[in-house]
């Protein structure tokens, strides 16, 4: 999958965890709602940082940060659902399936980016 497709893609993911975080402010729990915004929106800035790698190595290390913030951000998801804060509804099971898309696909391109 290309850079591109992959930006895209987190970069609605990164929309949706902000409309997340706007719901889950209004109910007053901010404290996990801020580390999973942050993490949430770090994904697509991170792919976007790679597009202008000074090297492949500096590629691959980009790709690896937003890859470790997909994963703390899908941390921050199973917790919210786990504690009942957010139900596990259709909306809330689509945006962890999209995090566990990106994962897969952040990983396959870091395998990629080093060679592997």
């Amino acid at each position: 999958m290309t850079n591109s497709i992959m930006f895209t893609k987190a970069k609605a993911f990164a929309l949706r965890i902000v409309r997340l975080y706007k719901y889950l402010r209004d109910r007053k729990e901010s404290v996990i709602a801020k580390q999973m915004l942050r993490s949430g929106t770090s994904i697509g800035a991170n792919i976007a940082e790679s597009r202008y790698a000074q090297s492949k190595s500096d590629f691959a290390a980009k790709l690896q940060i937003a890859l470790k913030e997909a994963a703390e951000t899908q941390y921050w998801l199973e917790l919210l659902r786990d504690a009942e804060l957010v139900k596990s509804d259709k909306a809330f099971t689509s945006l962890c399936d999209d995090c566990t898309e990106l994962i897969k696909l952040l990983t396959s391109s870091v395998k990629t980016a080093k060679g592997k």
